[in-house]
């Protein structure tokens, strides 16, 4: 009893990835069975509490099926009338940056017998204007205690201070260090830059020791050291601390492993449910029981039970003696026989079901010198044996040795799938002297990693709609000065494209220029207005800033996004843009967004005609006064634009008629229209209020 009194014991595991495959009939639930499986032997093995190490859910925004099911397991397993056995003695308010500011089981309101902590990994990390994931929501229902949430402060590259969890029982003393992911990128300068990451030790008291505590460190980043900038050194971890749990690596490698000359050992558990078919998640799954007393921890592995068997296999078709390469029914035999075999290997049941789950079966086939066979063709046979008939077939081909590298590589080899998940749109723009004539590189470039990191289904219809939006609104306008013939839509299109990309050019030259930008600002910003808050409830309208959208808030000076050349996907900084040709300074501040109110189309369209209106004759009325005695001719050999009347006339107008073919008034109108809408630009404006919100929460892109 004395030696359980003492003992903490601790479940770990990572990467549930709820919600994963929801909408496939046959693996929709296996993510949740496997949750459930994990929060049933945190039951049957008497833990303290249960540690997850990230993605808990797949997705970053997971439907109401999922937040619905993941709250109903987190209901039935973790509140209950069992007495908690241990204490966090630090500050809550520090470690649970919520509302409420305490761990779970202490709120009287609730029953919690088995706590909950868990980081937040990269699939549902933070985002929106109120930093919100939806690790959250589960921490506001008091179902889990959500901790290691960083707010990258300071300048440049950013810096964090990591605060532990201090958790007391009997004689034992262990602090929790958690650290939510972060970009991998970001992270591995943070490491190397001083004083950016801080770590903060338990204070010495009641005769204790800073050596007394058994010290954890919990975080989600990139392991293997395919690119030493995109991944962690284990190196860069301090060596105070006792043990590591690392998420976010797939392969199960539960045995606590050491790291030579750092006195700390890692575990990794990997993920529950298998999310990609390669040969690491081919692994047994296992979760970790790990039991504390003192400095001292006893590792126990657990194997799950639950989890859909799954056989890969790599094939070289070279290399089999019964496969000919002019014989495509010798490669499908051969190919069934191994898909047979695989089955039959994982035919066992699992775990204490009457009926076994149809197994995940893949198979790398190297093709060299064959013929491919269509993998959807070749699955239909194993409808219903297997749980991934579409797909059990991938096919690849060995990279061919040269004896010189670089000019005679040809194209295939060096769009290589595996490097063409690496690669920017920009790069594959530029090294194939593609020309963009409707949508920009860098919009497509950020709609591309949105979809990818961040598993958004509309980045790319956002960004197509976004660019539309703009041209049409920028045709529209000019439509209303001259006629626009249907042949030289396209022409204008292009026109278009080109003033966005000078734009978004122009803004990340300003960037640079930060210092210079900053002190003309300074005399400048004595005529904006002050900036009312408004807040926006979408994470639409966010990536709306990212991509460059600004406000055409009746052609004055409105406000805009502009990121940074490097971390232009954390650290987030204010503009000022001013419509039209990308004309204008950049007022930038760390860690500060600044939002202008977007309108819609129709609504801007008419305030610019009545705005386009009000100071053209407002002009119209001074060029009266100050040229009376000029006749209507000179004032066209000037260069300056009459006010064509509208409707009902207003005072005396020009007697020249606009948007008539032929009429020389016309065409010498849209020769000049460039200049005219510089001319424009430049006069001064009546500065109105503008709705933003300034906000410095920092997301991962």
């Amino acid at each position: 009893m004395e030696e359980e009194s003492n003992t903490l014991r601790v479940l770990v595991a990572t990467d549930c990835h709820l919600g994963y495959m929801e909408k496939d009939e046959i693996r929709r639930f296996d993510s949740f069975q496997a949750f459930e499986e994990i929060c049933s032997l945190a039951e049957q093995n008497k833990v303290d509490f249960v540690l997850l190490g990230g993605d808990l859910f797949h997705e970053n925004k997971p439907s109401r099926s999922t937040l619905v099911k993941t709250i109903e397991i987190l209901r039935r397993y973790c509140l209950n009338d069992q007495p908690v056995k241990f204490q966090v003695v630090s500050d809550q308010t520090i470690n649970f940056p919520n509302r409420f500011g305490q761990v779970n089981y202490e709120d009287p309101n609730f029953n919690v017998g088995l706590p909950v902590f868990t980081i937040h990994g990269n699939h549902d990390d933070p985002a929106g204007v109120d930093n919100l994931s939806a690790i959250d929501i589960l921490s506001a229902c008091n179902l889990a205690n959500y901790f290691g949430k960083m707010d990258l402060g300071g300048s440049g590259v950013g810096q964090i201070s990591v605060y532990p969890v201090l958790i007391k029982k009997g004689t034992t003393f262990v602090a929790l260090y958690g650290l939510g992911n972060i970009r991998d990128e970001r992270l591995n300068r943070m490491f190397q830059t001083p004083h950016a990451v801080e770590w903060m030790r338990p204070e010495t008291q009641d005769g204790m020791s800073v050596s007394d505590w058994f010290n954890i460190l919990v975080l989600h980043q990139n392991r293997i050291k395919t690119n030493p900038k995109s991944a962690i050194n284990e190196h860069f971890l301090p060596r105070f601390l006792d043990f590591v749990v690392w998420g976010h690596e797939h392969e199960c490698l539960i045995d606590p492993q050491e790291v030579p000359g750092m006195g700390f050992h890692i575990t990794q558990p990997g993920s529950s449910v298998a999310t990609s078919l390669i040969d690491g998640e081919a692994k047994p799954k296992h979760v970790l029981l790990l039991e504390i007393k003192g400095n001292q921890y006893r590792p126990t592995k657990i194997p799950l039970r639950s989890v859909r068997p799954f056989q890969y296999a790599e094939v070289v078709l070279k290399d089999e003696v019964d496969v000919d390469p002019n014989d495509q029914t010798s490669v499908l035999e051969h190919l069934d026989k191994i898909v047979r075999n695989l089955i039959e290997k994982s035919s066992p049941p699992t775990g204490n079901r009457s009926e076994p789950k149809l197994p995940l079966i893949r198979i790398k086939v190297d093709y060299s010198g064959f013929s491919t066979i269509n993998p959807q063709r070749f699955g239909q046979k194993y409808v219903g044996k297997v749980a991934n008939p579409q797909d059990i077939l991938i096919f690849s081909k060995s990279a061919k040795k040269r004896q010189t590298a670089g000019d005679n590589v040809d194209d295939s080899e060096k769009l290589r799938p595996e490097e063409l998940n690496q690669q920017t749109i920009e790069a594959l723009v530029a090294e194939s002297n593609l020309k963009m004539e409707i949508l920009p590189v860098d919009d497509l470039d950020i709609a591309l990693h949105d979809f990818v990191n961040k598993d958004d289904k509309m980045a790319f219809y956002a960004c197509l709609k976004r660019n539309l939006d703009e041209t049409r609104n920028k045709l529209n306008s000019e439509a209303d000065k001259f006629k626009i013939e249907e042949e030289d839509i396209i022409v204008k299109v292009g026109e278009c494209l080109q003033e966005r990309v000078k734009q978004r050019a122009l803004s990340s030259k300003e960037d640079s220029r930060f210092t210079s930008i900053s002190q003309n600002l300074d005399t400048e910003g004595k005529s904006v207005t002050a900036q009312s808050s408004h807040s926006f409830s979408d994470d639409e309208d966010t990536r709306e800033m990212l991509l460059g959208t600004r406000s055409t808030n009746t052609g004055r000076k409105a406000s805009g996004f502009t990121r940074s050349s490097k971390d232009s996907t954390d650290v987030a900084k204010t503009g000022t843009s001013r419509r039209g040709r990308g004309r204008g300074t950049t007022s930038m501040k760390q860690t500060t967004l600044n939002f202008s109110q977007s309108r819609s189309s129709a609504a801007i369209r008419s305030e610019d005609v009545q705005s386009s209106s009000d100071e053209e004759m407002e002009t119209y009325k001074a060029n009266e006064v100050v040229e009376t005695s000029e006749s209507e001719e000179s004032l066209q050999q000037t260069g300056r634009k009459r006010v064509a009347p509208r409707g009902r006339g207003r005072g005396r107008g020009s007697s020249s008629k606009r948007g008539r073919k032929g009429d020389i008034a016309s065409i010498q109108s849209m020769l000049m229209s460039k200049d005219d809408d510089d001319d424009e630009d430049d006069k001064p404006k009546k500065s109105q209020p503008r709705v933003s919100k300034n906000y410095g929460a920092i997301r991962r892109r």
